[in-house]
């Protein structure tokens, strides 16, 4: 975004962005029959496959380990074989918890019935492979269906919410000193919204190191980043948790009973073999597993670029299409991009389709998406974002910091109350809300 001062004023020119007016059914028509296939067999491959690497990339792994010693390679300094035995298991773990990603993203396929076409081996599957990652899998996958029934409405979707103004404590919107679309706003207030929700580039990579690592737990345990409308307390191991409907109870304690045995077996793995073993062979690629599925998920939800929507304007074919495909590792280079997309199965690249119809396996997702980004382009729609990476997740920490109190279509401000984007109407629009598109400040804000 690039500015000028008018009158004391900030103004910046807005990337306009189409506001889809597509129904679910003109979406789905459009992806070729057959990517709707599950194959047990096939998917079943893919959980063998990610297994089989993870587990020679750690035998490899103590192998080099055994070899960087003074009695099979000579190195100038002594100090140079820990920081080489070190530098091999901290290769493996960043590899290996690529994979590992890759396992939790088919489990969480397993959770939408995309892996097989029998309901009990995708939560067998689904529930084993989840809980060997510490994954309460039936209890997230409650919440995570309510996610996709209502991505990116500013009131019920279930996580990464965009706060409203009022939520982060700014003051309430002043129509003298800014416009409520962002795109104009007073050097004054800039400097009050700043100094209120502003971060120092350390302060802002610090909260990034701690979102990546912490983030997946504080979620789960005390709903960080959920919806907040939830009371205090809300979590995902209580059947009383206002996640859940009384009928849910049975799903939780299974999912409980998951996690408890998962425990139990870090717990004997670390009493046989040691912390620092069951550290280094899975402890580190767990780190790794949790830090992927933040980056990756936190970028797939938000961007300055990525409308949300109260109930006004919200339908389920908008919100299936406020998400973005981004090339995971893209950011350095081609060929690890490819890796990036291959290890974790597509699940960055493919997001957009995931939403529009979740029952459909990654490996014909991505046809499907092909064939849904033609459609899309014939409106104007792209939604193939930058490509997903630290640089990237710093970027979109910070230029994504709250939205409105009030309107049906709004996008993230930054800490100078500027947004990036603009809600147009989709051109030949033939569903219910052709009629336009709530472009400023409305009463109807539920």
């Amino acid at each position: 975004m690039s500015g000028k001062q008018q009158s004391k004023r900030v103004t910046i020119e807005q990337k306009p962005v189409v506001i889809p007016d597509f129904s679910i059914k003109e979406l789905l028509a459009v992806i070729p029959p057959h990517c709707y296939k599950r194959s047990t067999l096939r998917s079943l491959s893919y959980v063998m496959m990610d297994l089989t690497i993870i587990a020679s990339l750690c035998k490899l792994s103590y192998v080099l380990d055994g070899l960087l010693t003074p009695e099979y390679i000579s190195l100038p300094y002594t100090a140079l074989y820990p920081a080489a035995r070190f530098s091999v298991w901290a290769l493996y773990s960043f590899i290996s918890g690529l994979f590992g990603f890759g396992l939790w993203s088919i489990a969480h396929e397993c959770g939408h019935y995309g892996f097989s076409e029998y309901k009990w081996v995708n939560h067998a599957v689904g529930w084993v492979l989840h809980s060997g990652l510490g994954v309460p899998y039936f209890s997230w996958r409650i919440s995570h269906a309510k996610h996709h029934a209502a991505t990116s409405h500013v009131d019920r979707d279930e996580v990464y919410v965009p706060r409203t103004r009022t939520e982060m404590g700014l003051p309430p919107f002043d129509p003298k000193n800014e416009d409520v679309l962002g795109s104009s706003v007073s050097e004054n207030l800039q400097r009050e919204l700043w100094e209120a929700i502003g971060d120092s580039p350390i302060g802002g990579l610090l909260t990034n190191v701690a979102y990546l690592v912490l983030g997946w737990p504080a979620y789960v345990f005390v709903n960080a980043s959920g919806n907040s409308g939830y009371p205090k307390g809300t979590n995902h191991v209580s059947s009383a948790s206002p996640i859940f409907r009384p009928e849910h109870r049975s799903h939780v304690i299974l999912s409980n009973i998951g996690i408890m045995v998962w425990l139990w077996a870090v717990y004997l793995s670390i009493s046989r073999w040691g912390f620092f073993e069951v550290f280094r062979a899975y402890g580190a690629t767990y780190l790794w597993v949790n830090h992927w599925l933040i980056l990756i998920t936190f970028l797939q939800h938000a961007d300055p670029l990525i409308p949300h929507y109260r109930q006004s304007e919200f339908t389920f074919a908008r919100g299936a299409l406020s998400t973005i495909n981004r090339n995971l590792l893209g950011d350095l280079g081609s060929t690890m991009g490819r890796f990036g997309a291959f290890a974790t199965h597509g699940v960055s690249e493919i997001h957009v389709v995931h939403h529009v119809s979740s029952k459909i396996p990654h490996y014909h997702a991505w046809e499907a998406m092909d064939a849904l980004r033609r459609l899309l382009s014939t409106r104007g729609i792209c939604l193939d974002g930058r490509p997903g990476g630290w640089a990237e997740m710093y970027r979109v920490f910070r230029e994504c910091k709250f939205v409105e109190d009030e309107g049906g279509v709004v996008f993230y401000k930054n800490a100078y109350g500027l947004a990036a984007g603009r809600p147009v109407a989709m051109e030949n629009a033939t569903d219910v809300h052709d009629s336009g598109v709530d472009l400023g400040v409305s009463s109807d804000s539920d």
